[in-house]
């Protein structure tokens, strides 16, 4: 893997040093603004999704769950070469399927094909990015680092990174490369019958009505919690891009991702075939969660290529093969055909295929036994075939002649995204965005 690695990333090193070993260009006189005035994007999402395999219920269950996620995200210029960008997102969800983590705390008798109308069904996901970017005079060189922050009812991020592009060839050639790191820690929420257990004693919790209990009585789960909270990420991408003619530009890309630390799910239930069963009304007691390796390198190799047809249709493809080391790789394939139906509205029909393998660790409900060492019933890790449909339109006006106040209105952005596997999971997005340009209130000279 390292002899690929230095394989493919060396000629495009080698590419963005003969660069610069060329000298810099003429400088002129005057130069353009990187950001000419401030931006304003307003964007929301509405999400939803149904399937009948819940991790959360051990790979057997209602899976509905809706999201409204609105964002707004502001980008200054500082000066002619610096842009400082926020940006702020706040989503509000409501799952059926993390409800059942305890799924005693509603009116309702348990059953994992059913949300409870307890505390749990509901929560707001908050994130914020701010970033910094700087780009040389000549504007073939740009610099950028970012810092960003979330918080979910189990689990806090923090994340920093920066990237690096390099502009040669007279703009039409581009390589560039960029680093994240992201530390999380978890929240240790586990499902509520095994909390009694997870030091390692064992005892009733008052939240489940143990006196409702049916199929084997002596329930007596080996589980003990994780004594780690931490999962950290580190990722490394490279892209190299390139203008092949007047009509046709081509880009390659490599992204390079370790994960260490917690990546279980201490909520995901597992159920092993060669345990009895024991019930709480509808709902079967857990025998224990996921257990997961604690580290795992992903890499991903990409590739588009953009041609534009002529005036009204531009075809846009992309294709990524990736693989991990807990057995994944997968295919994704995609076309966008813009179409331009006049100076102002766009309309962008477009088509995704996805296809992975399983993880070494999967197996579905009750197909895991209890002498192994990892089991997982979260169908993200099964085999599946996914296709996804879009349709968008997009309205333009560059001259941003609608005002309202000092904002004028650059475009309005709407799409539709239909998302189906072949295990029967379903989801649709609908997104909406606004974008205006702030009129420079600085006294011109």
């Amino acid at each position: 893997m390292k002899k690929l690695t230095l394989f493919i990333i060396a000629p495009f090193i080698c590419m963005a040093v003969h660069a610069q070993d060329k000298g810099t260009q003429e400088q002129t006189q005057y130069k353009t603004r990187v950001l000419q005035n401030t931006e304003i994007d307003i964007l929301s999402n509405y999400y939803k999704q149904d399937g009948d395999n819940a991790a959360v219920t051990g790979g057997k269950g209602t899976e509905k769950l809706t999201d409204v996620a609105p964002t707004i995200e502001i980008s200054v210029p500082l000066n002619d070469d610096d842009v400082l960008t926020l940006d702020a997102e706040i989503s509000s969800y409501t799952s059926a399927s993390s409800s059942n983590i305890n799924p005693f705390d509603g009116k309702k008798e348990a059953d994992p094909f059913q949300a409870t109308s307890g505390a749990s069904k509901s929560d707001v996901y908050t994130h914020a990015t701010g970033s910094f970017s700087h780009s040389s005079d000549d504007r073939n060189r740009i610099w950028s680092a970012k810092l960003s922050a979330s918080n979910e009812f189990d689990y806090k991020s923090f994340g920093f990174g920066g990237s690096r592009s390099w502009l040669f060839n007279e703009k039409n050639t581009e390589f560039s490369m960029n680093g994240n790191i992201y530390l999380d820690t978890w929240k240790l929420i586990y499902p509520v019958e095994l909390r009694p257990y997870a030091g390692g004693e064992t005892g009733e919790n008052s939240y489940v009505p143990w006196s409702k209990m049916t199929g084997n009585l002596d329930y007596s789960p080996s589980f003990t919690g994780f004594n780690k909270k931490a999962r950290n990420s580190y990722s490394l991408g490279f892209e190299f891009s390139q203008i092949l003619s007047k009509r046709l530009q081509g880009s390659l890309s490599l992204d390079l991702v370790r994960q260490d630390g917690l990546l279980s799910t201490p909520f995901h239930r597992i159920y092993f075939a060669d345990k009895p069963n024991s019930y709480i009304y509808n709902f079967q007691l857990a025998d224990d969660v996921e257990h997961l390796p604690g580290t795992r390198m992903k890499v991903a190799l990409g590739g588009r290529l953009n041609y534009y047809l002529n005036e009204i249709f531009t075809l846009r493809t992309y294709y990524r093969y990736y693989l991990d080391d807990w057995g994944i790789s997968s295919h994704t394939a995609s076309v966008e055909v813009p179409v331009k139906l006049t100076g102002k509205f766009t309309l962008y029909p477009s088509y995704r295929f996805y296809s992975q393998t399983a993880a070494d660790y999967f197996a579905g409900y009750e197909q895991h036994l209890s002498t192994e060492k990892y089991y997982t019933s979260d169908y993200d890790l099964s085999k599946f075939i996914a296709n996804q449909y879009g349709l968008g339109i997009s309205y333009t006006d560059v001259f941003t002649k609608t005002r309202l106040w000092k904002l004028g209105l650059k475009s309005i952005d709407l799409k539709f995204l239909h998302y189906e596997r072949d295990s029967g999971f379903k989801a649709n997005m609908v997104s909406f965005g606004i974008k205006f340009i702030l009129d420079d209130l600085s006294p011109r000279k």
